[in-house]
């Protein structure tokens, strides 16, 4: 990403309701797990900062050194610098894999990524995977974050097959937000170079979270301005094989 952007995230990401509500699905989805926890592109650490210490080693990687850099100045995990599509660790040497928003980026190859994941995970290990969703709403945002790919649930559930993840949940959410998402991005701002990373008005950004909150209490829909998956490294070594 712009340094730019990874400037607005670090001041913006424990307080916006954006990123408060993602780490909240990511706690969620990691919160009966025990182990070695890895954030694959953790960004500037705000997920990391979050977590309550626990039984849990926490690490990060992250491809820009000063995101790293502030990344590690927020939390007690380790952080370390490289690519997601060439892990600097181990086969087998964590129990949980989290990367948000990070396959979407165009220096990332996604398949490649996901076969490095399966691999440092270890067998039954969690994967938690979370994506932009449709292609159609890509934006002068995600030209700004240097987003190449926006997924749906199909296709998300498609990558994972083929890098023989067994899925073991896959949602769409941020869905009663999802027409305001598509006024903003496709009608108000069109053609505009704005980022979507911002503080809100303390009163507009306590709205949008509680509505997120509200989201994830009730039944998945079947659309969402995200996708959030939940994936198992098969115990078996044969199924874990990727698919033809």
């Amino acid at each position: 990403m712009d340094n730019a952007e990874y400037a607005r995230m670090d001041v913006v990401e424990a307080r916006m309701w954006w990123f408060r509500a993602l780490h909240a699905r990511l706690a969620s989805a990691v919160s009966n797990t025990a182990g070695r926890l890895l954030d694959a592109g953790c960004g500037t650490g705000g997920f990391l900062a979050g977590l309550q210490a626990g039984s849990a080693q926490h690490f990060g990687l992250e491809y820009d050194l000063t995101a790293a850099q502030r990344a590690a100045s927020k939390s007690t995990a380790i952080i370390a610098t490289g690519s997601i599509n060439a892990l600097p660790y181990a086969d087998a040497s964590f129990d949980v894999v989290v990367c948000a928003d990070v396959l979407c980026h165009a220096a990332v190859e996604p398949a490649l990524a996901l076969l490095e994941c399966r691999r440092v995970l270890t067998p039954g290990g969690r994967l938690v995977l979370n994506m932009p969703a449709y292609a159609w709403l890509a934006s002068a945002h995600d030209r700004r974050v240097h987003n190449a790919r926006r997924v749906t649930a199909t296709e998300l559930r498609h990558w994972l097959e083929q890098a023989g993840f067994a899925v073991h949940r896959l949602t769409y959410w941020n869905s009663l937000l999802l027409p305001l998402m598509i006024v903003q991005r496709k009608l108000l701002a069109r053609g505009t170079a704005e980022s979507d990373v911002a503080a809100f008005p303390p009163w507009l950004d306590a709205i949008f979270f509680a509505i997120t909150r509200l989201e994830a209490v009730l039944p998945a829909f079947p659309a969402g301005g995200s996708v959030l998956a939940v994936a198992l490294n098969p115990i078996d070594p044969k199924a874990a094989e990727p698919r033809a």
